[in-house]
């Protein structure tokens, strides 16, 4: 058993002491190496934890005395002549990152995500571990983990327990309820007033949707971690049988918004027990804790889970129909609002959030898996649905992966996933792939077409903003100066202006707040005084309406619908029409 300690000495400075001890056998003749995690699944980019250690030593536990080792890479190290050795290895983390997938320190709680902070060996990643945490007596934990002694988790492998996240804390508030028999822990770190009736109620339902869906759970318990922040904060990570939900701020998480946000983080999150943490792509069989995992089915993992995070609200009851489309345009206004998808198709977009997929990148060059992902998942559903007359739908597509790959825990292949959705379809679904999946097809027109199965449409209204809608560019004021920050391609604003350009005035008018005024006249140009990079320019700037960026897209009911189109929104939603 590889066995870990974590203490701390002065929660002021946000460090955390950390121990790992082994046993290396005395036949072993290759060098111990040790790696710390570049990454952290659920979030498919290097972040190089070895940033956050201070001070690595190691030592011969029996003896206290000073082992030889040495760096290998930026978060590997080797330790000669181990063979026979019990071996210590201390060193401090920095635990000063307070989001979802971050570790904190201070004198209210420790909350650490394993996968940032702990070692492992080489070779050695099957075997049990042990975490010990050093914490005051009244003090109690919130982890997926089992406690084996008081205050010792314990874990089958080094996987389960990089991710098993923990808060310690002597302030936790927990509750419980039931979903398909099975326990649901629900932790609360932070000064937030709850309905706790109301909660528990709504992820009861939500709980039993999904359980119902797949018809069975991967795991024997599940529970909710949530940090609820005296300040403005959204963020959720999924995990084997947890998640670390962070909100804030904390006294308005009932209030409508923030808690319309807590329930769909947490059905989203809940899904992915299923999808990612059971149903695994393939390349992450097993996680490669060391360099980037890459995998071209992200639209799978991500996107239909941010599809049925919402969508299952609405399904179970939570949410009505109008809250769900809310949600659902806010997926569309966010993948209208770049060009990025004429560029970069899904399938390239998942191996390239290895490279930026979490930063906004150069202008109009990718597409997210989150968000155009959902809507291909939308399209594929009630296409499904439309073939099959509503006898079957993606839920049967998620049962099939579950069935044969996430209980038997092989991972699955894009042409897994190929060879399913067109058993479930019932023909060759080979152009859907090739226009959404690996092509770069716009979603509008089929969109609307398969919404109008289920009684709805898809609106298209034109950006009342002149400089959205007209000519192509957006701003941004920034003590007191207008800076353009966004162009769209192909618009009037392209051949004129550029990305930074300092607007001052427009046709000898002063620019002070009042861009917008200036520009909506009915000159059929402008000229428009900009600074560039220091420098005094007047560009000549002509309108073309409709034919820039800024378009506003929603997704509603028909006004009038026949029967088969009612029959198709109740099969959907579960509610009448």
């Amino acid at each position: 058993m590889i066995h870990y300690r974590i203490s701390f000495e002065n929660p002021l400075t946000f460090y955390l002491q950390i121990e790992l001890t082994l046993d290396v056998p005395t036949g072993a003749t290759a060098p111990l190496e040790l790696q710390l995690p570049a990454w952290r699944p659920g979030r498919y980019e290097l972040q190089n934890f070895a940033q956050k250690l201070q001070k690595v030593e190691v030592f011969d536990a029996a003896t206290t005395q000073p082992l030889p080792f040495r760096k290998l890479t930026k978060d590997r190290w080797e330790v000669a002549n181990a063979a026979g050795l019990t071996v210590r290895v201390r060193y401090n983390f920095y635990a000063h990152q307070m989001d979802a997938g971050g570790s904190w320190l201070d004198e209210s709680q420790l909350y650490l995500n394993p996968v940032q902070g702990l070692m492992y060996a080489e070779g050695r990643q099957e075997e049990a571990c042990e975490l010990t945490l050093a914490i005051p007596e009244d003090w109690q934990i919130a982890c997926g983990l089992p406690q084996s002694r008081p205050n010792v988790l314990a874990a089958q492998n080094f996987d389960q327990l990089a991710d098993s996240p923990l808060i310690a804390s002597p302030t936790l508030v927990h509750q419980q309820y039931e979903a398909g028999g099975l326990p649901f822990h629900f932790w609360v770190q932070g000064d937030a007033k709850l309905n706790w009736p109301k909660l528990l109620g709504d992820f009861k339902a939500f709980s039993d949707e999904q359980l119902a869906m797949f018809g069975g759970f991967p795991v024997a318990d599940y529970h909710f971690l949530n940090q609820f922040l005296p300040y403005k904060h959204y963020h959720g990570v999924e995990h084997n049988n947890s998640t670390v939900i962070t909100l804030g701020p904390a006294e308005l998480i009932m209030s409508d918004g923030l808690y319309k946000e807590l329930l769909g983080v947490s059905c989203h999150e809940l899904f992915h027990t299923w999808n990612i943490k059971s149903i695994r792509p393939a390349e992450m069989q097993p996680y490669d804790y060391s360099r980037e995992n890459y995998f071209r089915t992200c639209f799978i993992a991500e996107g239909i889970t941010t599809y049925y995070g919402e969508y299952l609200l609405a399904r179970c009851q939570v949410h009505t129909p109008a809250q769900y489309f809310e949600e659902l345009n806010a997926v569309l206004r966010k993948h209208y609002d770049d060009a990025g998808g004429e560029n970069l198709s899904l399938a390239d977009a998942s191996m390239d959030l290895w490279l930026d997929g979490y930063k906004n990148g150069v202008p109009d060059r990718k597409v997210s898996v989150y968000h155009k992902g959902a809507l291909a998942a939308l399209i594929l559903d009630l296409t499904l649905r439309q073939l099959s007359g509503h006898a079957r739908s993606l839920d049967d597509v998620m049962r099939r992966l579950y069935e044969e790959f996430g209980k038997t825990g092989i991972g699955y292949t894009e042409a897994d996933y190929i060879r399913i959705v067109n058993e479930v379809a019932g023909r060759d679904m080979q152009p859907y792939f090739d226009k959404f999946i690996y092509g770069t097809a716009p979603l509008t027109e089929p969109l609307n077409k398969v919404l109008h199965t289920v009684g709805c449409q898809l609106l298209v209204a034109e950006n009342g903003s002149a400089s959205e809608g007209t000519f192509g560019f957006r701003t941004v004021v920034k003590n007191e100066r207008t800076e353009v920050t966004v162009i769209w391609p192909g618009s009037p604003a392209a051949a004129a202006l550029t990305v930074d350009d300092e607007i001052v005035a427009v046709n000898g008018r002063r620019v002070d707040m009042n861009l917008q005024s200036l520009l909506s006249g009915d000159a059929p140009a402008y000229e428009v005084s900009v600074f560039r990079q220091n420098r005094l320019l007047t560009v000549h700037l002509a309108g073309r309406p409709g034919a820039s960026f800024g378009q506003k897209y929603a997704i509603d009911q028909l006004e009038t619908a026949d029967a088969a189109q009612q029959a198709g929104f109740r099969n959907w939603l579960g509610w009448d029409f």
